[in-house]
């Protein structure tokens, strides 16, 4: 298949955008509270020319969420077929666990959850991202890689841990929550550890918090 190149403009466009996001994730994701006009700022436009490619900060906070879903959908799918193709089942939950810590889609989650309406495609993709989760949690208890009570909702609680680790550049950022996660991947995949103590998260204790409050 040929991709036809865009217009001069229309990459200016796409660049603009991508800087845009860029500059979006990093002010919401330190201060859910600040204006859009910070956001402008760092990404060095105007505020008319970010508004009209955001007519409002909800639009722009649901662009960020939707993006970073897609992201963990992408490689969760590939974590499947990579199973599907035969992989060793630990080693492909390990690199998928790892994946999901260097595309840092749980930042967005913990930081913007209720502070947006999700839309029709939000939750089209949060039900398939469940499903992909599930599927691949079925496959590693069946192939006896992780502890036998493992719940698929743990996997949500154990990557927002990962990502509370926010301090340092991002090299020092990025070793932190990879050792942070080594540990946590040690009690994941020793079937033979003592049970868990509690039930894992209750169906509606994630989705409840995307309920933008009043």
């Amino acid at each position: 298949m040929t991709t036809v190149p865009m217009s001069g403009r229309r990459a200016q466009a796409a660049r603009n955008d991508e800087v845009i996001l860029d500059a979006a994730r990093d002010v919401f994701v330190a201060d859910p509270g600040a204006p859009i006009a910070a956001v402008a700022q760092k990404a060095g436009v105007g505020i008319s020319a970010l508004y009209r490619r955001y007519p409002s900060k909800e639009e722009l906070l649901s662009k960020l969420c939707l993006d970073g879903l897609l992201v963990y959908v992408g490689i969760a799918e590939q974590a499947n077929a990579e199973l599907d193709a035969g992989a060793d089942p630990a080693e492909t939950f390990t690199t998928f666990m790892r994946r999901i810590v260097d595309a840092d889609t749980h930042s967005l989650t913990q930081r913007l959850a209720g502070t947006f309406h999700p839309t029709q495609e939000h939750n089209r993709n949060a039900v398939r991202a469940g499903e992909l989760n599930q599927h691949l949690v079925d496959r590693l208890l069946e192939a006896e890689v992780v502890r036998p009570d493992l719940a698929v909702a743990d996997l949500g609680l154990v990557f927002e841990m990962i990502a509370a680790i926010r301090f340092g550049d991002d090299e020092r950022r990025g070793q932190l929550r990879h050792r942070y996660l080594a540990l946590l991947l040690a009690g994941l995949l020793l079937p033979e550890a003592s049970p868990l103590p509690g039930p894992a998260p209750y169906p509606g204790e994630f989705a409840g918090r995307w309920i933008k409050t009043p």
